[in-house]
């Protein structure tokens, strides 16, 4: 397999999560045989693959990791490092592992609903639009904003960048097929999100799966994108980044938020997930709260 080429895609948190290891009598313990097979797998693959998960949250990517190990009868994460570093096919199935795709359309209801009651006003006030979608999955969310900018008149004047470090989530985002089981709930969010249509009338419904209209891709990109290794996209003004940065380390979370403070342009807005803030960081004072609740912020003016 080729490298990745860069582009230039918890508790009830109120900040940055908090790693086992944090804590002062944690930081005097010894790690275990497994926390140093896992910390040498994340290096190997990092060396071979240019894939860096070094600084996502230990619990979780330890607990991802474990269930990899079941699921590929693998009896140690040493063996699976030796099988991923040899084998590229095995390394392309742990990274599915490593980024389960967990989303769904207009996930959390009420922050879409303040998009457009909050956000969308000041948007309407650009000739053009460009927003970056950061770690898009399968392409639930991206499809929710472009629903949501068609229905406020801004879609076709829009250019949204979708972005994962999953090729195969990539893919299927592409192809804008969800499974029709799926679509009661999704359906439920769009009307709570201040939806303005019958959702039916955004797809068709084929062998069990509802295939989106393919006229809301024409103003996507979709990419392959690391928020840990990458540089940024051109000037945007709406950044979303949704229940990914509570996978990372607080010097991660840090890395991103520099990311999106420099591709975000004058008083652009940031769009965060229900478990996730600015406010810990150390680009805490770069942006201001818009809806607090909803954890959209907005780029304060003058700091670069």
């Amino acid at each position: 397999m080729a490298q990745k080429t860069s582009l230039s895609g918890p508790p009830a948190a109120i900040g940055p999560v908090a790693e086992p290891g944090n804590t002062p009598q944690a930081a005097t313990t010894a790690p275990t045989t497994t926390d140093i097979e896992l910390t040498r797998l994340m290096e190997a693959i990092y060396l071979k693959y240019s894939y860096d998960f070094r600084d996502y949250s230990g619990a979780s990517q330890k607990r991802r990791v474990l269930y990899a190990l079941t699921q590929l009868a693998c009896p140690s994460i040493s063996e699976l490092q030796s099988r991923v570093v040899h084998d590229p096919r095995v390394f392309q199935q742990v990274l599915q592992y490593l980024t389960i795709p967990v989303s769904e359309m207009f996930r959390d209801p009420s922050f879409f609903l303040a998009l457009r009651q909050q956000v969308v006003p000041h948007l309407r006030t650009y000739a053009s639009l460009k927003v970056w979608i950061a770690g898009c999955s399968t392409g639930e969310e991206v499809y929710s904003l472009a629903i949501l900018l068609r229905e406020e008149g801004l879609l076709e004047r829009s250019l949204i960048y979708a972005t994962d470090i999953n090729p195969a989530s990539l893919d299927k985002a592409r192809q804008g097929i969800f499974p029709l089981s799926s679509i009661r709930g999704f359906t439920a969010n769009y009307q709570q999100s201040g939806g303005k249509r019958a959702f039916g009338d955004y797809y068709t419904a084929a062998y069990a799966a509802a295939i989106f209209d393919k006229s809301l891709r024409e103003n996507i990109v979709f990419a392959d994108h690391s928020l840990a290794t990458d540089s940024v996209f051109s000037e945007t003004q709406l950044v979303l980044c949704r229940n990914v940065l509570i996978y990372f380390t607080k010097k991660l979370q840090d890395r991103a938020f520099g990311l999106f403070h420099e591709s975000l342009g004058h008083r652009g807005f940031l769009g965060l997930g229900s478990k996730e803030t600015i406010d810990f960081s150390s680009y805490a004072t770069r942006f201001e709260p818009l809806v607090r609740a909803e954890r959209i912020f907005r780029k304060r003016p003058g700091l670069g």
